[in-house]
């Protein structure tokens, strides 16, 4: 099974590109497995993906700063009214870009996302074919640095960083800016410099290894 489901993603994301130029911007579709999906092929240029990495982005846009994707959303476990069986891939497709398929979950409002969640995706992806799941890290940086009439560095950092488990359940966890990556518009914190900075900043890799991110400043 976890053969089929790494072979299946692999030639999921070798063809993303096509398969998005295919569909109508109109359509109805998941967003989080459309978030899965656009980034695990690099946010390819459709109207879908545009959404989802419009969701994605928002989602750490304070306040609250919820997980980015929010995997357990996505039913790839989910069954179809179809004639043959579907791999876990394929029916990701029906469910983010496919018409109105009548789906075995319920349909109901969904609640408030918790800025922390056990809830994880319904199928198994911990092989190789999902670190790009597990690649996604969000840093909640809240530093200030100056320095008093007495010559003492005065710091304060209050830094977490969001990540991904195994099974893409998300969870915070205390950090520092010595974590931040450079990509980061972090001032240079050296020899005491003034330093005042609060932003969110969430970087990732794509199915291919590709190193992408984006930072929101508030």
């Amino acid at each position: 099974m976890k053969h089929r489901v790494r072979t299946a993603a692999a030639a999921a994301v070798i063809t993303v590109s096509n398969l998005f130029g295919s569909v109508e911007p109109a359509q109805a579709y998941q967003v989080d497995c459309a978030i899965l999906l656009c980034l695990a092929g690099g946010w390819p240029a459709s109207a879908p993906c545009a959404h989802a990495r419009a969701v994605f982005i928002r989602r750490i846009t304070p306040w609250p700063i919820e997980p980015p994707l929010q995997i357990w959303r996505c039913p790839m476990g989910a069954s179809f009214n179809a004639p043959a069986p579907l791999s876990p891939m394929e029916r990701l497709y029906d469910i983010a870009f496919q018409e109105a398929h009548q789906v075995s979950t319920p349909r109901d409002p969904l609640p408030l996302v918790r800025v922390q969640s056990d809830e994880r995706a319904d199928i198994d992806i911990s092989g190789d074919a999902f670190d790009f799941v597990r690649s996604i890290r969000v840093f909640h940086i809240q530093f200030s640095q100056r320095q008093n009439r007495d010559g003492d560095c005065i710091t304060s950092d209050s830094t977490r960083l969001g990540s991904y488990g195994v099974q893409g359940d998300y969870h915070w966890t205390r950090s520092s800016v010595a974590q931040v990556p450079p990509a980061s518009d972090l001032p240079n914190t050296g020899h005491c410099n003034w330093v005042s900075y609060r932003s969110v900043f969430v970087d990732w890799r794509d199915h291919e290894g590709n190193y992408d991110f984006e930072e929101v400043r508030y």
